[in-house]
């Protein structure tokens, strides 16, 4: 897993796989495509970002996840997090 500073969109295709299934909508391009297009739903979100906060030991602000509609946002998301105490 990479750390905080080097988040990608790599990262990003691997933890939604692990959590919420592999799917060939996650190939190509996909930094601008909303999640709900990708085919994965809130839920597979939440789950996807309570796996980065423990694998990172960071904190996501719960309403800042709830805003997140794209892979390109949730990379933002995780670079700005703060570490976890």
């Amino acid at each position: 897993m990479s750390t905080v500073s080097d988040f990608t969109i790599d990262d990003v295709r691997r933890v939604l796989s692990d959590v919420a299934g592999a799917s060939s909508a996650l190939d190509g391009d996909i930094s601008q495509t909303s999640f709900a297009d990708l085919g994965y739903d809130s839920l597979a979100l939440l789950e996807t970002t309570a796996r980065l906060q423990r694998e990172l030991s960071i904190k996501l602000p719960d309403d800042a996840v709830l805003a997140v509609r794209t892979p390109a946002q949730l990379i933002d998301l995780v670079s700005t997090a703060r570490i976890a105490s």
